[in-house]
């Protein structure tokens, strides 16, 4: 396969659309149909299911979105390193959940910056529901939450372990206990549906949420209540409640790298952000 038709593959992808998938890339949709034609029959497989009314990812196709993902990411990540290598002003890219780990970054970051040869560190901020791009190569180093975010294959040391509360409605019935068991808000927690990697949402009647500031805002509306870590209540709105559950999982808060990486700006970046959990 060539980065080219994956390019072309991953835009109809995300899209679900020939024409707008198209008009992204800047060229005539007959040779994107027939990029994703060829491919679909050199790979022996069907990656899109297509109607007169709408286009969507088969099995096979969800799979490759999630490969391409990576592939593209990792090559444009080799281009943005081999041209940091031959430039005097060297840098790292720290990826971190928006909303998540807001105190660890901020300390991380100030106590770095204060260090005798920090490079500049580019900061990365993706949703609360996608995986970080540490995989793909986009970033070198990355904030991860267990269990949230897979941590397999990489080497990482931990900052920070933290209890998870329910946050409520500032009247809800619940909102006035000092502690709850995930017993008490397990049927309360079937009211949010968060999306997949290829952007549609699972089926069901639960409300459709992207981030962290929609789903306290729905929260705080009354449709929904979740159990989240502790640390991303920072400033909750005063209409809403955080109450510990003490028998939910706590969360690990880690930094992350590639274990092949040979970065003397990233060792001393996991050595500052240990030092101070």
């Amino acid at each position: 396969m060539e980065t080219r038709e994956l390019r072309y593959f991953v835009a109809v992808a995300e899209e679900l659309h020939f024409g707008r998938a198209a008009e992204r890339l800047g060229i005539a949709q007959p040779p994107l149909s027939r990029t994703i034609a060829q491919l679909e029959h050199r790979l022996g497989v069907e990656l899109l299911t297509r109607t007169s009314r709408k286009v969507s990812l088969t099995d096979a196709g969800v799979t490759l979105l999630a490969e391409a993902t990576a592939i593209l990411g990792a090559v444009a990540a080799a281009e943005r390193r081999t041209r940091a290598a031959a430039t005097d002003r060297p840098s790292l890219v720290l990826a971190a959940k928006a909303g998540g780990s807001g105190e660890v970054l901020a300390k991380l970051l100030d106590a770095y910056a204060a260090e005798p040869g920090a490079v500049e560190v580019e900061l990365l901020l993706c949703e609360s529901n996608t995986q970080v791009p540490l995989l793909d190569g986009r970033a070198d180093v990355a904030l991860l939450h267990e269990p949230y975010d897979p941590t397999s294959g990489f080497d990482l040391e931990v900052l920070h372990v933290e209890r998870q509360v329910a946050v409520m409605p500032a009247s809800h019935r619940l909102a006035g206990e000092s502690r709850l068991r995930m017993a008490e808000v397990a049927d309360l927690l079937d009211g949010v549906r968060w999306p997949r990697p290829d952007g549609t949402y699972p089926d069901g009647s639960g409300i459709e949420v992207r981030n962290l500031t929609q789903l306290f805002q729905m929260i705080e509306l009354g449709r929904a209540v979740a159990v989240v870590p502790e640390g991303v209540c920072t400033g909750l709105a005063e209409g809403l409640a955080a109450v510990p559950v003490v028998d939910a999982p706590q969360v690990t808060t880690v930094i992350a790298w590639p274990p092949h990486s040979r970065s003397r700006a990233l060792a001393d970046l996991v050595r500052v952000a240990t030092g101070f959990s």
